[in-house]
């Protein structure tokens, strides 16, 4: 199977011609690019292919309308999807323009019968003569609807974001569509992160330090570097996630609660900063999340307490920190999840909101006066953010506390941490430090 063959599955996986709910678009890949066992060479194209035409959707349905017009809602949903296949490489990728349009005819012919394969040949050839300008200002009633369009986003995305990044929304639309950027946290308790280094420069991997994690490499020749997998003394996380422990500031001897630990990623940065006497109190809804979480940290040679339960149900023991880690809708990471543009609802943030405030309630009371709460989303919505941590400080006895100065260049107005999306290949995260008074 060819790599474009590869790459149109992979699409049918993530939008399922059925209309049932898809898979992830990594999750997707993985699966169909491991059955057919493509070579490093095809599976970096297979994943432009798909990465691509699924974050520039909207875009290259603008492209198309005067090509096939009404006749879009009429298409066969293979058609419609080897169309934008069609459409993105000719517009957004370097591939020789007779192959692309040859290849994807076959596909028309395989997936759908003579008729539809004129048709793509058609539209492909119509494409390849007009040579289409992109969206400008003047096609549309206002600006946000050009950005959404030019960048492929969904209006109100663009909208929120201009909200919350001002001058900045431009260059956060066009960072989420390239690729994010890869990396490593080390486990502090086997090696430093300069001896880490000096292990991938070995194996011939370029790495350079993070300057948001304390404990982070940033991966030089992307996410293929580490390809074999993760490795004891290692493990894949993006700095933006690993720079909240950073801001947790765990020491040796406190008792801690990481209360929504998931698979572990800030659990494992948590217990290698810590001496083993207080072990590291993790807690997540997902009993196949923990179950994960135990296996890694054993691996890693670190020692945690895993509980599969409700974070906000009454402790025995009250605590010196904790990171809440909080359910959130995941706007800070559009450029690492594809599909997730297109998955998102405007009222997700409202919604959430309630768990994380919720969350807050039930794990600020267990504090020792003077104790920390750390609380940060990879969500950069206002409600799931501000309005969350103003909430707090005006319902609790708590002030904010201070945020490692290498970070000071991300604080905001009001002292806590906001990573813009896309920017330098980043994770978008928010992060709010909490003391009891």
């Amino acid at each position: 199977m060819t790599a474009r063959e590869v790459a149109f599955q992979t699409i049918r996986d993530v939008f399922p011609f059925d209309g049932s709910a898809g898979r992830g678009a990594q999750e997707a890949l993985e699966y169909r690019a491991g059955k057919e066992k493509l070579d490093a060479r095809d599976r970096a194209f297979c994943t432009h292919l798909v990465f691509g035409t699924i974050k520039m959707r909207r875009t290259l349905d603008w492209y198309l309308v005067p090509y096939i017009g009404q006749r879009g809602k009429a298409l066969p949903p293979a058609i419609a999807e080897i169309l934008r296949f069609g459409f993105y490489e000719l517009l957004f990728s370097a591939a020789a323009d007779h192959a692309v349009v040859s290849q994807w005819v076959n596909a028309a012919k395989k997936h759908g019968h003579r008729g539809t394969a004129g048709l793509v040949n058609a539209v492909l050839r119509g494409c390849l003569r007009d040579r289409p300008a992109p969206p400008q200002p003047a096609d549309f009633e206002n600006e946000d609807e050009y950005l959404g369009t030019l960048y492929s986003y969904p209006t109100w995305i663009v909208r929120q974001w201009r909200a919350v990044f001002g001058s900045q929304l431009e260059d956060v639309l066009k960072a989420c569509n390239e690729p994010a950027q890869a990396a490593v946290t080390s486990n502090r308790k086997r090696q430093s992160r300069e001896e880490l280094q000096s292990r991938f420069a070995e194996r011939g991997i370029a790495a350079r330090p993070s300057a948001l994690s304390d404990d982070s490499l940033l991966l030089e020749n992307g996410a293929a570097a580490a390809a074999d997998g993760e490795e004891a003394g290692w493990w894949l996380q993006s700095e933006s996630s690993a720079m909240v422990v950073d801001v947790l500031n765990p020491q040796s001897g406190e008792k801690i609660i990481d209360a929504c630990s998931g698979r572990g990623n800030k659990a494992l940065q948590i217990a290698a900063r810590l001496d083993g006497r207080n072990p590291l109190l993790c807690i997540d809804r997902d009993r196949r999340k923990i179950e994960t979480l135990v296996r890694r940290a054993k691996n890693e040679g670190l020692e945690v307490t895993a509980v599969a339960g409700d974070a906000t149900a009454p402790l025995p023991q009250r605590v010196d920190r904790v990171l809440i880690d909080a359910p959130c809708s995941g706007l800070g990471v559009l450029g690492r999840h594809p599909e997730a543009r297109w998955r998102k609802h405007p009222d997700d943030g409202e919604r959430l909101a309630l768990t994380q405030r919720a969350l807050l309630d039930a794990l600020l009371p267990q504090l020792f006066d003077g104790g920390a709460i750390v609380y940060a989303v990879c969500s950069t919505d206002p409600r799931e953010t501000t309005e969350v941590i103003d909430w707090c400080l005006r319902s609790h006895n708590v002030e904010r506390g201070l945020i490692p100065g290498h970070l000071a260049e991300l604080q905001t107005a009001q002292g806590d941490v906001l990573v813009p999306p896309g920017l330098h290949g980043r994770d978008g995260f928010y992060v709010a430090r909490l003391e009891r008074r």
